[in-house]
This record gives structure tokens, C-alpha cells and sequence, in this order.
């Protein structure tokens, strides 16, 4: 089972998912724009190349997005409805990870030893999407 994560932008998704491909590493494996529509399908030609769909494997899962046009309706508020959670193997890649993805975001929870037995933490990433990351301890 993946559990799949979608996040939608107002014009920089495809900003945004070069960062976390610059942060994970990996390859998309689709991104299409607007202008590969259907012509019947209504998007201003300032936004054409605009993000329709992006997908990019992360680990087990898969996280997946697009820019709202604005025919299709309001902005999109970000950040404020969701986490993505990422689970790594070990404390040097959980620190590893959430010094880049939390670079020019703000740390709401900084990495540190949890009562429920996991390496944990979490930030707003300079895009305002809310993450975590956690690293299952051991047992001694």
C-alpha cells in the first residue's frame, strides 16, 4: 500500500516539486502542463505551462500535485489542511532531510527523542506545506 499525498499551488508547483526533488533526490515519473489539455478545456494562456500533474516517488510513497488555474476556481490556501509525514531508516537522514526541507521555512517542533518512542520533528517548509519526520527507535 502507498499512501499518496496531493498538493495543489497557485502557479509554483513546479518550483516547489524541483525543491523537494533537489531535497530527495529521484525523478519524476510525470509532469505534464496545461497546455497538454484537450482544447475544449478552458485555461488562460498565461497559464499554459503551468503544472497539471506531477508525480514524484518519495521512498514507498508517492507525492503528487498541480496549480489551481484560476478558471477552475478561488486560490488555493496553503499550508494550512494537511501534513506529509516521511519516515526515514535512521537519525542521520531524519536530520539530514529536515535541515533541507526546512531550510527557509520555519521548525514548528525541532528533531528530538519522543515519548512514543520516534525520533520526531516538524516544519513548515518555505512553500508553507507542513511536514514531519520521524525515525522509529530501537529497542534496547
Amino acid at each position: 500500500m502507498t499512501l499518496s499525498t496531493y498538493l495543489h499551488f497557485n502557479g509554483n508547483c513546479r518550483e516547489a516539486f524541483e525543491f523537494y526533488r533537489s531535497v530527495f533526490g529521484g525523478e519524476f515519473e510525470m509532469l505534464s502542463t496545461f497546455a497538454e489539455m484537450p482544447p475544449d478545456v478552458s485555461v488562460p494562456e498565461e497559464e499554459r505551462d503551468n503544472v497539471m500533474h506531477v508525480s514524484f516517488p518519495i521512498g514507498s510513497s508517492v507525492l503528487m500535485g498541480s496549480d489551481m488555474p484560476s478558471t477552475f476556481g478561488p486560490p488555493t490556501e496553503m499550508g494550512t489542511n494537511f501534513s506529509i509525514t516521511y519516515s526515514c531508516p535512521s537519525r542521520e537522514e531524519t536530520d539530514d532531510l529536515f535541515a533541507k526541507i526546512s531550510q527557509g521555512g520555519v521548525v514548528t517542533m525541532p528533531l528530538a527523542d519522543m515519548f512514543w518512542g520516534a525520533y520526531f520533528g516538524a516544519c513548515t517548509d518555505k512553500f508553507g506545506i507542513n511536514w514531519q519526520f520521524d525515525c522509529e527507535q530501537q529497542a534496547p
